[in-house]
């Protein structure tokens, strides 16, 4: 009988992309491997992804976690990058540590990790030191990410902000723009390609395109996670068609 786990995920409200690309992947990874998956996702409320509504949204990331842990997930990851980012230099260490301590002290144990961990992780994984960047927010937002992304040991060499103000409205963007928005980057002198700073912003349909395009790892938010959710599960972080992270190269 195939082993099953429970994947939680904390979402904001507005979110519509975590819930299907990381279900899709893993899908896929259910076609090569014996394990099977089930999801499930407590939601903090915002809709403008403007620095207030994000603070005020990660105050709801504890209630997140312990009424995950009623579920007894079997790991959990909170799902916006651009909300542990912008409240500082690293603070997804701070947050999955007392997130963790929150499904500990309800009794249902899980690890916990954070979309903006896993991002900053897989780039190191892959070897990267200079990368490009697109994101779908506003430029100061998307400043702050990059100045995150810089204060985790990275080079980025150049980013492109989208300056997409709602949320919904981030997760309706076409992933098949984003190679075009690529082509205006300098990608042939980065290591890798951040194509989507946000799990909000669909990128899994063009991830293959754009690695082919490029001769360049691609990593999105959404595969990050996905690796690293794999990762702490102790299953292979294998995934056809979601690019070079989850090609078994690493």
């Amino acid at each position: 009988m195939s082993k099953r786990y429970r994947i939680g995920q904390i979402v904001p409200s507005s979110n519509t992309t975590m819930e299907t690309e990381i279900p899709a992947m893993l899908r896929l990874r259910e076609a090569i491997r014996p394990e099977r998956f089930t999801f499930h996702s407590s939601r903090m409320r915002m809709k403008k992804v403007v620095k207030e509504e994000l603070a005020a949204m990660d105050a709801e990331s504890d209630r997140c976690a312990v009424e995950l842990s009623d579920a007894r997930v079997d790991v959990l990851g909170y799902a916006c990058l651009v909300a542990i980012m912008a409240m500082g230099h690293g603070y997804h260490r701070v947050s999955q540590k007392r997130l963790t301590e929150q499904t500990i002290a309800n009794g249902g144990q899980a690890p916990v990790l954070t979309s903006a961990g896993a991002l900053v992780d897989a780039l190191r994984v892959i070897g990267a030191k200079r990368i490009v960047v697109v994101a779908p927010y506003m430029k100061p937002l998307t400043e702050l990410v990059v100045d995150y992304i810089r204060n985790e040991g990275y080079d980025v060499i150049a980013y492109r902000a989208l300056e997409i103000p709602d949320n919904l409205d981030v997760g309706r963007h076409d992933p098949m723009r984003l190679p075009d928005i690529v082509r205006t980057l300098p990608y042939q002198e980065a290591d890798a390609i951040v194509l989507s700073a946000c799990v909000q912003m669909p990128s899994l349909p063009a991830v293959a395109q754009v690695e082919a395009m490029t001769s360049k790892p691609v990593i999105t938010a959404a595969i990050a996670t996905t690796y690293a959710m794999l990762r702490t599960l102790d299953l292979e972080p294998v995934v056809p068609g979601a690019g070079a992270l989850l090609s078994g190269a690493y």
